[in-house]
């Protein structure tokens, strides 16, 4: 199990939540911000930094942002696992799914 970060992150991006990861396993895309599902150690360190409360656990994502669960690993079958999001930086990885979302906050 891991952590899912789901639809308020989207082109928020605020970054407190990879401030407080202890194994950097937080990676940014283009509109938001993703945790790798083999990388993250389940501490939940991040989930009360979210000011946007974007975080669950895998098993708490609310039904109508179950496609979020998909997204955060599909934004790694293009990535891989590179050991650690600092060596990667922002990528254009994002899934399609949420390259077509609206933009969001407007």
């Amino acid at each position: 199990m891991t952590y899912v970060i789901a639809e308020p992150c989207v082109d928020v991006l605020d970054k407190a939540c990879i401030d407080e990861c202890p194994v950097d396993c937080i990676y940014e895309g283009e509109r938001m911000l993703y945790i790798h599902p083999d990388e993250c150690v389940d501490c939940g360190a991040c989930e009360p930094v979210c000011p946007v409360e974007a975080i669950y656990y895998e098993d708490d994502v609310p039904d109508n942002w179950s496609d979020y669960t998909k997204a955060n690993v599909d934004f790694f079958d293009t990535l891989g696992s590179p050991g650690g999001a600092s060596k990667v930086g922002k990528t254009s990885h994002d899934p399609a799914f949420i390259k077509a979302l609206a933009p969001q906050g407007e």
